[in-house]
């Protein structure tokens, strides 16, 4: 071919891949860059509008102009958080044996085969085939016409019925120019770290559910107890009630109001027995195991004091709570997928060859070389027209990019609040069960004096039933209060996104 037949050849195939490999223009549409910013503190309203804050002399003592981090509990692993032996032992066996967790697993292990699949697509492809077969053309075609008058060796004409036998390598590669295998693989990495973020997302949910039942098996035990022991006082005022009767101090309707009172006392502790069966069954079920007891020291309930929990930065969150780690990751997956779906609109090269024997009997196979054949091809293929299939799925592509944009800054936002949420229920708790102690207090003192004056028929039995059932319902509170303090610092806990850790911080960076 001439130079002025090539150069014209060349400039047509030049500009049909450079128009293939024009990706269409999405505007408004295209995907922006997520907000990660967060309010300077859990007790702003506002976030900090500076992207490189001035360093609070408080945060920064020896003035080197870096941030040192506030301590987050988040960082505490549950054994260093909780302390509670028996409450710890129920954590170490639901991480072995809780089926949620262990179908994350698989599906992590799912994720890795992802990344082993992608890694294959842009490695060259090798592979060794056999054939055998028989072919009759037609003698009035070309070809039968031409095998008619061919000969292989003197006197001996091509066979009527061609078989042909063969063997050898056949291998492909499509050239990664634009990257676009790589990215997808990365992309399945990216996928692979979310999933582990999200199994420890649901490790963190596991010990706080796990924990907070724990506590209410706790409380559950003490509002028994404290039934219990109302129903055998109650017993004994019923007894006095009874005798004063006799004595024709009191009417019979004060003793059907006080036995009533303890029938009424004796039915709650059903409905409380109830409440600890399901709260022991549900224990079970996150630990993976049948219904059974569950070990737990509940005389001590009232006096225990709910860990102080450091909130730290809000920043911090993005770095623990596995939440927000997985909807970066998906994030990060979601723009690779972007990038892949580009690169289809530009032109691809793929290399396909072979190599090996073939002859139409297999005594001749071994012959050297008429029996060798080998072939290479270069493609260079670029879509020119219909390309409405690569245009939509780079279009949703995009659209996948932003809904990860979004989920991100959601996540961030619920984060937050739900932080700043415990932090307030927190100090709100301590106040409440502060007051509420002293009302039980005082109400225990005044069944005293109640009991004295209706002794003394200075007070009738209402005032005395009613004394007796305030104090009842502000025990109870008192003790559903102090569950809702434990639970608070469960959750404050789990917003800040500890319990995931098997380790602290410097412990991993240690070993690693």
């Amino acid at each position: 071919m001439t130079n002025g037949k090539i150069l014209p050849t060349a400039a047509l195939l030049a500009a049909g891949l450079w128009s293939g490999a024009c990706a269409p223009y999405l505007g408004d549409a295209a995907a922006r860059d997520v907000d990660r910013s967060v309010p300077a503190s859990f007790g702003a309203l506002q976030p900090d509008p500076q992207p490189d804050p001035q360093p609070d002399p408080q945060s920064d003592p020896k003035g080197t102009g870096e941030q040192t981090p506030s301590a987050s509990s988040a960082e505490l692993t549950a054994a260093q958080f909780f302390g509670d032996p028996k409450l710890l032992a129920l954590v170490d066996e639901a991480l072995a044996n809780n089926q949620e967790l262990n179908i994350l697993d698989q599906e992590i292990s799912i994720a890795h085969s992802e990344v082993m699949a992608r890694r294959g697509e842009y490695l060259p492809r090798l592979g060794f085939g056999a054939e055998g077969g028989i072919e009759k053309v037609g003698e009035f075609t070309s070809q039968g016409a031409s095998d008619a008058n061919d000969e292989i060796t003197p006197g001996r004409h091509v066979p009527e019925n061609l078989q042909n036998y063969g063997l050898g390598f056949f291998a492909s590669w499509e050239v990664d120019i634009w990257s676009k295998l790589r990215n997808a693989t990365k992309a399945a990495v990216f996928r692979v770290m979310s999933t582990v973020e999200g199994k420890n997302f649901a490790v963190t949910r596991l010990v706080a559910e796990l924990a907070r039942s724990y506590y209410e098996l706790m409380a559950l035990d003490n509002e028994l107890a404290v039934l219990r022991r109302n129903i055998e006082i109650q017993n004994q005022a019923l007894e006095v009630v009874r005798n004063q009767k006799q004595a024709a101090r009191v009417t019979e309707l004060a003793v059907q109001r006080f036995e009533a009172e303890v029938l009424r006392s004796r039915s709650r502790l059903f409905d409380v027995q109830q409440e600890i069966t399901e709260a022991e069954n549900r224990v079970n079920v996150l630990v993976g195991r049948f219904p059974q007891p569950v070990a737990r020291a509940s005389d001590a309930f009232l006096e225990l004091s709910p860990a102080d929990v450091a909130a730290g930065l809000p920043t911090q969150l993005l770095e623990n709570r596995p939440d927000l780690k997985q909807a970066e990751m998906e994030l990060a997956a979601a723009k690779l997928d972007v990038s892949v779906a580009k690169a289809r609109f530009y032109p691809s090269l793929s290399i396909d060859a072979a190599a090996g024997l073939e002859a139409f009997e297999v005594s001749k196979l071994p012959e050297w070389p008429e029996s060798v054949f080998y072939n290479a091809f270069a493609n260079i293929t670029a879509p020119l027209l219909n390309r409405k299939a690569i245009t939509a799925g780079y279009r949703a592509a995009n659209s996948r990019q932003m809904q990860a944009v979004y989920h991100y800054e959601r996540t961030i936002r619920e984060a937050y609040a739900e932080t700043a949420n415990q932090l307030a229920m927190i100090g709100n708790l301590a106040r409440k069960y502060e007051l509420k102690s002293q009302q039980v207090d005082i109400l225990q003192q005044a069944i005293a004096v109640s009991n004295q004056l209706f002794a003394s028929a200075r007070a009738d039995y209402m005032e005395v039933l009613l004394t007796r059932r305030d104090a009842l319902e502000a025990q109870m509170e008192l003790i559903e209060t102090k569950k809702r303090q434990l639970d608070a610092m469960v959750n404050m806990y789990q917003a800040l996104g500890g319990g995931w850790r098997v380790a602290p911080p410097d412990a991993e960076k240690g070993g690693e």
